[in-house]
């Protein structure tokens, strides 16, 4: 779309953190002032945190590192890299073209219009302050073979996060990763194919880099940044080619050695083992001590009964 390529070059224009006249914008895009203007108030409402002085035009309250193919190829080997800096979903595209992609695929943005989470929830996207990342992967064992499958991913992006620098990072069943006790990204797997043939997985991340705090006004849950868990952040770009590798890597073994293989390594990032939680049900709430996860990828949760496995629900810190 035309308004996006216009848009894009006022953020490349932007991205150094510099300040630049609305005439001197209009000039290098060959727009109006009266256009930039225009385009600005678009570029606030993606949540880019854009202001304007008086005889001295337009700035981005710090500098934005966007993301880039060659950068990102130079660190990873990837069958397919698609950067869309506008989408209305990662995971959504990789879907429509399940088939046509190789394994392995993956799909970037900067800015996702109609993101989604968990259980068809809205996954808030601004421009540029996180990571959006989705990746292809054809499962040929079926895809009975693919339960549990979020959680051997969110090792995986716990494993990179860690190797980066960032400290503490925990996870939560079945699909959250955590940072004391606040939420610092997501993950989303969606499944397509038939009984007895292979599964063709979409597995989707969200995760919050330096997301502005009016930004997140409207999460209904307590939420952090990776700038919170690290003592400098890493670049986007190698952020996502790390990720890519890591994703790739653990895919592989899971493939050799399923869930089972990955039940110790997950129990030692649970946010919430051996603390008491609730697990919401539908409308039941069961009670407990969390204990970890099975071979399955059911939450074990002791309670007076004893400790019983639990493959659906939600959980929570109990009184919370």
């Amino acid at each position: 779309m035309k308004e996006h390529a216009t848009r894009l070059a006022l953020i490349r224009a932007l991205s150094d953190g510099s300040f630049h006249s609305g005439e001197t914008l209009g000039q290098a895009i060959g727009i109006s002032r009266a256009a930039i203007s225009k385009h600005i108030k678009t570029l606030q409402s993606w949540g880019l945190d854009i202001f304007r002085v008086q005889g001295k035009g337009y700035c981005l309250a710090k500098e934005l590192e966007l993301l880039d193919c060659d950068k990102i190829l130079a660190h990873v080997k990837c069958s397919h890299l698609s950067l869309l800096p506008v989408i209305d979903s990662t995971n959504q595209y990789l879907l429509d073209r399940v088939g046509q992609l190789p394994s392995g695929s993956v799909c970037l943005a900067e800015y996702q219009q109609a993101g989604r989470g968990r259980r068809g929830r809205q996954w808030l996207s601004p421009f540029g302050s996180n990571l959006y990342l989705s990746m292809y992967w054809r499962l040929d064992a079926g895809m009975a073979a693919a339960m549990g499958l979020s959680l051997v991913v969110g090792i995986a992006i716990a494993d990179t996060l860690t190797s980066l620098g960032a400290q503490s990072i925990k996870l939560k069943w079945p699909n959250d990763l955590y940072f004391q006790d606040k939420k610092l990204a997501g993950i989303l797997t969606e499944m397509t194919g038939q009984a007895g043939d292979a599964a063709h997985i979409v597995i989707g991340m969200g995760l919050n880099i330096a997301m502005p705090d009016r930004e997140g006004e409207h999460i209904d849950q307590l939420w952090t940044n990776l700038a919170d868990a690290c003592e400098s952040l890493p670049s986007r770009n190698l952020l996502a080619a790390n990720l890519i590798a890591q994703l790739q890597q653990t895919l592989l073994e899971y493939e050799q050695v399923g869930l089972a293989g990955f039940v110790e390594r997950w129990n030692e990032y649970d946010n919430f083992l051996n603390r008491p939680v609730k697990l919401l049900i539908g409308e039941r709430v069961v009670e407990g001590i969390a204990r970890g996860i099975d071979k399955q990828g059911g939450l074990l949760l002791e309670t007076e009964q004893g400790v019983t496995p639990y493959i659906g629900g939600e959980i929570s810190l109990r009184g919370c």
